[in-house]
């Protein structure tokens, strides 16, 4: 990612470098620790996902009849962003979205899962999903992460929607994680699952889908001001939301 960019300034450089450098990371000891993050950290996998696909929506034609994007540039990467997100391959080589392999990390190691699965079946009953975040049985952390996402969908600024989706990636996991959880991993073979989880989503952030993310958000700021600046505050925000969330695990595992 390119931190010569206009969209890095001394704020948005300090949120990332606190959330890097999060006393959380070294907190877990043990696999106990582990599925404290992971039943937290489930959240902000799955709402990652539902602001890639409202990029998506905004930016490519999903309905019939077809008509030719307004950018093909912006159309193209975040179709490619989605195909590695939606559709990626697991240690199994089998097709599956970031986000089952996640649950499936976490039913490897004995997480617990009924509460996420809870919401995605509310979700496919097509619920309001401020009421559903706002019945679930979750700590008031998690529900401000996720009840600012949904706003910022529901907002529907694309340019907005972009930088949130653009920073609060999950290349914001230090490869320190990854060390400890193979530390871990001496003791228990359940976490192989995570590890290729972090590893692969972790390469794929970095080596490819932060590059394209930056192009897209670039691209639609336009060089207006207005939107940069909106884009800026926006992201600001979402790092501060993450850091909450990893506020409230460091205290869980404290």
């Amino acid at each position: 990612m390119n931190k010569n960019s206009v969209f890095f300034d001394d704020d948005l450089n300090y949120l990332r470098k606190s959330l890097i450098e999060h006393p959380l990371y070294n907190s877990m000891e043990n696999l106990s620790d582990i599925k404290k993050f992971m039943e937290v950290h489930v959240y902000a996998v799955w709402d990652f996902m539902s602001l890639v696909k409202n990029l998506q929506m905004n930016l490519t034609c999903i309905s019939t009849p077809w008509i030719p994007s307004e950018n093909s540039l912006t159309a193209r990467l975040i179709n490619e962003i989605v195909w590695g997100e939606e559709t990626d391959i697991d240690k199994n080589k089998v097709a599956k979205s970031h986000f089952e392999m996640y649950l499936d990390s976490m039913n490897e190691i004995g997480a617990n899962t009924n509460k996420i699965g809870n919401l995605i079946e509310l979700v496919k009953q097509g619920k309001d999903i401020f009421k559903i975040i706002q019945n679930q049985d979750i700590s008031d952390e998690i529900k401000d992460f996720l009840n600012f996402t949904f706003s910022v969908i529901k907002n529907n600024k694309v340019h907005v929607t972009a930088a949130v989706f653009t920073f609060g990636r999950e290349d914001l996991i230090p490869n320190m994680f990854i060390e400890i959880v193979r530390k871990i991993k001496l003791e228990n073979k359940s976490v192989e699952s995570l590890i290729y989880y972090l590893e692969r989503h972790i390469e794929m952030d970095g080596d490819h889908h932060g590059p394209m993310a930056m192009n897209m958000i670039e691209s639609l700021c336009e060089n207006n001001d207005n939107k940069i600046k909106e884009a800026l505050d926006s992201s600001k925000l979402a790092l501060k939301k993450r850091i909450k969330l990893w506020d409230y695990i460091y205290q869980q595992i404290k």
